[in-house]
């Protein structure tokens, strides 16, 4: 009989309604991480967290591990969709001012190169390319510690007001 793994996902409680009301999404990013850092259920599900937020800019860093390998032995690509999905929406919500929000509406990711379970932390970095008044334009790049590449995505993203 072969081993068993598990697998345990702990997340941050959601902030309190209207924590953050009047606050822009940059001012509430900064402020999640200067108190530490949050973690969201998908953020904690796939293990990868924000840790840098400017202007139309962010930066993630991820750890592909054993709980994402695929039957082939490699990460799944649903690993780097969603940590560029997650980056490219933030790099967004950034410009975001108070009663907006924002959504994704496509995506598009290229794979250049496989992630292994091993191969320890990852960055994912993604900047805005356009910002109309309804429409944004994201996008951002999977690299390892030496700079290699392994995917590049780009998002459109809708403004919404809330």
């Amino acid at each position: 009989m072969t081993a068993a793994y598990s697998h345990t996902v702990t997340w941050d409680p959601p902030p309190e309604r209207g924590r953050y009301a009047g606050h822009n999404g940059l001012d509430v990013m900064r402020r999640t991480l200067a108190e530490g850092g949050a973690r969201s259920p998908i953020s904690a599900l796939m293990d990868f967290d924000l840790v840098r937020a400017d202007l139309g800019h962010v930066v993630f860093e991820g750890r592909p591990g054993p709980q994402h390998v695929n039957p082939i032995g490699i990460v799944h690509g649903g690993f780097a969709a969603t940590l560029l999905d997650a980056a490219l929406w933030s790099a967004v919500q950034t410009t975001i001012e108070p009663g907006q929000g924002n959504t994704t509406v496509d995506l598009k990711v290229n794979y250049f190169r496989p992630m292994t379970a091993d191969m320890g932390l990852v960055t994912c970095e993604a900047t805005i390319v356009n910002r109309g008044s309804r429409i944004a334009m994201a996008e951002g790049r999977i690299t390892d510690r030496a700079g290699k590449l392994y995917a590049h995505g780009a998002s459109t993203l809708m403004i919404l007001k809330l």
